[in-house]
């Protein structure tokens, strides 16, 4: 498809005839990614009146219309579209469609909150968006893998245009079969693309919409008012990095900071949502630690494995994860966020904003991981939720705070750092019990290597390296701030993907 269309009548019946001859060509079954938002409303309301006008002995072929709940969506939205997705099933089932709906949501150890408040990962930044591959990417594959190993393969019907991100355009172009309107996957073996709408403006999407009434029973009037006074559009179903940022959405993530504003939520509080303002706050709160002058305040300046990385051609620290104190205060701010919607929330909004499942993996990261001898996560939570989480017991697991206090008390006496000690105690503690335990030497060299030297020891030696390249530092960083360029990200190992 070339250009874009102009969406006359018969203009849209070839769409119709086009829909129809694809999903009658094979066998293989569609999955329709659908977000609530315009472009996904549009092309499923098409497959479904294409699939509609043809006779019922040839709609054998299943569709899964998909949904991803990333866990941290906006409540407004999570309400709507659950409302549709519930809609929909119904009118399948009573027009006689294939058609079955499905949500995906990313495993709790994959979860937002686990990864910032319990690994420590910074907010989400523009070059740094580690919450698309872990929140939609894996979860949407996930589901597309599970029908590839029944079916052999997919085709997957996604409501992207060319006229809004022009890196997708180019990956469909390249992917391209001949003399067909599918193109393969870019990097899912056995799963197809077909964009019915690839071609479509903007106008074009919001004509069909408001000339054709859904199926199902929604009002796209409803859905055009949702997106008044609000700069952005939609998170389409996302499988791959070449789909832009929807920070500015109205279908995104409230605790999206890949952008400096939020101007949809602060619409939808401006509209009369006014309950939402704690989630503003929070959101705005996670924006302010990726301001450059802030960001060793909150987070480490050693990276997630252990070792020091500079800035180029300075001597300041390319921060790393956030701090277990910050991460405490992050918790707490949550829990009361969620405590204080739960007292303003109109009936019938999702006030839940954290899981019980991500508490519990939230302490045992802190527990194995960090540090956290006082095992801080159930009194956090009880004194926020007043309730208790039946804790699993973890003796075995980490130092209590009675320990951790002597632990801290004899490595000062011999200048020995704690986390050092800790950590060694993990490996011992990993091993103990196994016949062979040949890997053990390894895994102590590899604590061994990592910095243990306070930061004003590493500085020096940064600078007195620098001095000997002839790049002095005298009065503190030279050269241009490039925090959050790809080589210097906190966490090398789970590098996004991003452009």
């Amino acid at each position: 498809m070339a250009g874009n269309v102009t969406l006359d009548r018969a203009t849209l019946a070839n769409r119709i005839r086009e829909i129809q001859d694809v999903y009658r060509s094979d066998a293989r079954p569609w999955v329709i990614g659908f977000s609530g938002g315009k472009d996904s409303t549009c092309t499923l309301q098409l497959v479904w009146n294409a699939l509609s006008a043809l006779p019922e002995i040839e709609r054998v072929k299943p569709v899964y219309v998909i949904s991803s709940d990333t866990l941290v969506e906006t409540p407004v939205i999570s309400r709507y579209i659950d409302e549709t997705l519930a809609r929909i099933s119904a009118a399948a089932l009573k027009q006689g469609l294939p058609v079955t709906t499905h949500k995906v949501s990313p495993n709790t150890e994959r979860s937002f909150w686990v990864n910032l408040i319990g690994r420590g990962y910074p907010a989400p930044t523009r070059r740094f968006r580690w919450c698309t591959e872990r929140l939609k990417i894996e979860p949407a594959n996930d589901f597309i893998r599970s029908r590839v190993a029944e079916f052999g393969e997919v085709v997957m019907v996604l409501g992207v245009r060319s006229g809004e991100s022009a890196t997708r355009a180019q990956v469909m172009s390249l992917h391209r079969i001949k003399d067909s309107p599918l193109s393969r996957h870019s990097s899912l073996l056995n799963a197809f693309v077909y964009a019915p709408i690839e071609a479509f403006t903007t106008d074009d999407v919001w004509t069909y919409l408001l000339q054709n009434a859904s199926p199902w029973g929604n009002d796209n009037r409803q859905l055009s008012q949702m997106y008044r006074n609000a700069a952005g559009g939609e998170c389409p179903l996302v499988v791959d990095t070449t789909t832009p940022s929807c920070g500015n959405s109205r279908f995104g993530c409230w605790v999206c900071t890949v952008v400096m504003r939020d101007k949809s939520m602060e619409a939808m509080i401006d509209a009369g949502e006014e309950w939402m303002q704690p989630l503003l706050d929070f959101r705005d709160l996670l924006a302010e630690t990726q301001a450059p002058e802030a960001k060793l305040r909150y987070r480490e300046f050693k990276r997630r494995s252990g070792h020091v990385s500079f800035i180029d051609g300075t001597d300041r620290p390319a921060p790393g994860p956030y701090t277990l104190d910050f991460c405490k205060t992050l918790l707490e701010r949550l829990l009361a966020t969620q405590i204080e919607l739960q007292r303003s929330a109109p009936p019938g909004e999702d006030t839940l904003l954290i899981h019980d499942a991500e508490l519990h993996e939230i302490r045992r990261l802190w527990r194995t991981e960090r540090g956290d001898w006082s095992d801080s996560v159930p009194a956090i939570v009880g004194r926020a939720l007043g309730r208790d989480l039946d804790w699993v017991a973890e003796d075995e697991v980490a130092l209590g705070a009675e320990a951790g206090a002597l632990l801290q008390e004899v490595c000062a006496e011999h200048g020995v750092p704690v986390d050092l000690v800790v950590q060694l105690l993990d490996v011992e503690r990993a091993s103990h019990g196994l016949k062979r335990r040949n890997a053990v030497h390894a895994r102590i060299e590899e604590v061994l290597r990592r910095e243990w030297r306070p930061l004003d020891v590493v500085v020096e030696e940064r600078r007195r390296k620098l001095g000997e390249a002839g790049l002095t530092a005298p009065d503190g960083p030279v050269g241009k701030e490039r925090d959050d360029r790809a080589p210097l990200l906190p966490f090398p190992e789970t590098e996004d993907a991003a452009p």
